[in-house]
């Protein structure tokens, strides 16, 4: 069931990252899973994801030094060729972020933390019923 080369989990919360990173395991796919505390360490290591493997990458929104929304631009601007699949996950219920978050073109999903196995699997399901 593997359908992606990496997910990159990107929260400033490690105890979210750990929990994520075992129930994204438990699913099976992809074969590596990254955590970042930085959204700016992530962006760092989508140089060296080839190209045409896609990334999945889980974003938060509310985090310190660099939020998802300046995750979300500097990745649109420096990567605007890459095929990545974006799902923010966050906390926040606030309907202007999920209009917000349907403004990149990158966003695929929105889900509320916090992340569950039934949210994964809604989302895969999503994905398949898309083709992608």
């Amino acid at each position: 069931m593997i359908q992606f080369d990496s997910i990159f989990l990107v929260d400033d919360d490690p105890i979210n990252n750990l929990i994520n990173k075992r129930l994204l395991g438990k699913v099976g796919i992809a074969e590596n899973i990254y955590e970042f505390l930085e959204g700016s360490e992530a962006l760092k290591n989508l140089e060296l994801a080839l190209t045409p493997h896609e990334v999945l990458i889980f974003l938060d929104i509310n985090m310190p030094v660099m939020n998802g929304w300046e995750f979300l631009d500097a990745y649109m601007e420096k990567y605007p060729e890459r095929k990545d699949k974006i799902v923010i996950l966050s906390s926040s219920i606030d309907f202007q972020d999920r209009q917000k978050a349907l403004e990149y073109e990158v966003v695929l999903g929105f889900l509320e933390k916090p992340l569950t196995m039934d949210k994964i699997h809604q989302q895969v399901t999503e994905f398949l019923e898309k083709g992608i």
